[in-house]
This record gives C-alpha cells, structure tokens and sequence, in this order.
C-alpha cells in the first residue's frame, strides 16, 4: 500500500468584520460588570479572560495541517492513530469532502478531517481495507451553530 498524504487548513477560516470584536467585546464587559454587581468575581474574572481568548482566536490564522494514510495508520501531523485504534470512520462526500474518524480518545472521539473530493474512494477504499468498521457520523449540531455565530 502507498501511503496517502494531502495537507488542509486547521480550521475554516471565517472573515470577521469590526462590528463582530465590538459586539464580544460589549457582551464579555457587560456580563463582568454583571457578575460583579451580583458579588461573583471570579466569574467576572473567567468571563474577562475567556473573551479575551476568544478574540485572540478570532486573529489567529490557521495553521496547515498534514495528513497521511499509511500501512500503520492515520498520521495528524505527528500523532499517529494506528488503525487499531480507529472504532470506525465515514467519508462525507460532497461540496466540502470530510473524513470521519471515531478513535478510542476519552475527549472528542470523533475527528472530523477536511479532505479534497479526489481522494474520497482512495480513503474509503484503504479503511475497508484495513478492516476498519465504516459508520454513518455527520457534523455536530453544535459546530453548526457556531458556524453561525460567526465562530
């Protein structure tokens, strides 16, 4: 088996206009200055620092991401999840290509990785051939309304 590499962005990256910094900005304050008048200041404190990463997020450019299917497994930049260890996966086919990948992590088991529509049957045909299960998954709802809040 060859191995399969193809490289994609860490994230979607989503242009945000000025308007979108003010309204986080007016909603982290105004819910400090709340939490404050309601004597709850370490809240206030966890609200002013989780909005001011939020922010630094909302700057930070995506970094891009290698992916390579190989005789020993799904390598993400340098972790390798040997296909032991993969439960099940999914090939999304469409306008925007995602591969699925349920793996026996605790914390966010599925992995969700954008792919180009050319290499969909080569991945698929390369888990089914390493006896990995595949298993209908679809995007979760909570991405989608983050989508839509301009995250």
């Amino acid at each position: 088996m060859e191995k399969l590499e193809w490289f994609a962005l860490e994230y979607e990256e989503k242009e945000r206009s000025t308007d979108w910094y003010w309204a986080l900005g007016v909603i982290v304050i105004t819910s400090s200055i709340a939490s404050i008048i309601y004597n709850n200041y370490f809240f206030a404190a966890l609200l002013l620092i989780s909005g001011i990463l939020l922010g630094f997020f909302a700057i930070k450019k995506p970094d891009i991401i290698s992916y390579e299917l190989n005789t020993d497994g799904l390598k993400i930049r340098n972790q390798l999840y040997p296909y032991k260890n993969i439960k099940s996966f999914y090939v999304q086919s469409g306008e925007k290509p995602i591969l699925f990948i349920k793996s026996e992590r605790v914390f966010m088991p599925v992995i969700e990785i954008p792919i180009e529509n050319n290499l969909t049957s080569s991945i698929h045909s390369i888990m089914i051939s390493k006896n990995v299960v595949e298993e209908e998954m679809k995007e979760h709802p909570s991405l989608k309304i983050m989508n839509s809040l301009g995250f």
